[in-house]
């Protein structure tokens, strides 16, 4: 009896160690879409006043949470049955990172007309920062939604030759690890300026060490998201021709000669040219038939 109980240890401590093991490849694996997410969401939770901050990214973090709760068994069950809808969802989905990477190289080049990011303003009603808020935790949950399936289904190609168990265990770690890791790394960053402030004012006005800390902290958050956004860039082009590259033999063939890291950016980028062609053209398609309707 007490054989049989350590030996079932043993066999969950080897589980364990494997589980650990393989959560660490996919996690490197997804760490290129965590740097584009880690910038839109510090995007999205900033533009508040400071008490604001905290409670709209708790509750994009909650949906975060709810999203992955919707994707994780809904992969697990493709993964089991249908396995390649996993590499189809796999492709679709590099064609999207591929898209969003060519499209932000394309804004930073071409002059084109910037939206104007909604900021609660002193004379809005109560009731209008309340909704304002609402709209923006909205568009983060759908923007975490997309980057989400991503994270969990290149996690899961990680470990498709698993059983059932360890992928399971290995994709739900990797879920919760880039959901914390993420929010909590945001939670810093937007907190930032007002740590800076409140170092700013502990100088009393006189130059000293809280002085410049405070300074360069008000001053080094927008920088430090604009170099999120162009690392999260390099980052999506990355991982969108890494998935083609391992998926599609044709190509790996041609670009075999190239470094690794070259050819899959080459990849991505090819790959995000070509989308964000056939979208502005059918954009622009669009846009004439309606025109010449009216």
């Amino acid at each position: 009896m007490a054989s049989g109980f350590f030996a079932l240890l043993d066999d969950i401590g080897v589980l364990m160690d494997d589980v650990a093991s393989m959560s660490k490849i996919a996690t490197k694996k997804t760490a290129g879409i965590l740097g584009d997410d880690l910038a839109v969401n510090a995007e999205k939770a900033s533009g508040f006043v400071s008490s604001r901050e905290i409670p709209v990214l708790w509750a994009i973090t909650k949906g975060s949470f709810l999203n992955k709760l919707i994707i994780l068994p809904v992969a697990f069950l493709l993964s089991a049955f249908v396995p390649i809808v996993v590499t189809i969802i796999l492709l679709l989905g590099a064609i999207y990172l591929a898209f969003e990477g060519a499209e932000k190289i394309y804004e930073w080049i071409i002059p084109h007309e910037k939206s104007e990011t909604a900021i609660a303003a002193p004379e809005m009603t109560e009731k209008e920062i309340l909704e304002l808020e609402k709209d923006k935790i909205k568009s983060a949950i759908v923007t975490d939604f997309i980057l989400s399936v991503e994270i969990v289904i290149i996690a899961l190609s990680t470990v498709t030759e698993e059983p059932i168990l360890n992928q399971i265990l290995v994709v739900s770690v990797v879920a919760i690890i880039a959901t914390i890791g993420v929010y909590g790394i945001v939670a810093g960053i937007v907190r930032m300026d007002d740590l800076g402030i409140r170092l700013i004012r502990l100088s009393n006005g006189k130059k000293g060490f809280s002085k410049i800390i405070g300074t360069f902290l008000v001053n080094a958050l927008p920088w430090i998201i604009k170099s999120l956004s162009v690392i999260g860039t390099i980052a999506l082009l990355l991982v969108a021709g890494g998935i083609f590259l391992h998926n599609i033999h044709m190509i790996e063939e041609l670009l075999h000669g190239l470094p690794s890291i070259v050819a899959e950016f080459l990849t991505g980028l090819v790959v995000g040219i070509i989308s964000l062609g056939v979208f502005k053209l059918f954009k622009a398609i669009f846009l004439r038939g309606r025109a010449a309707s009216h």
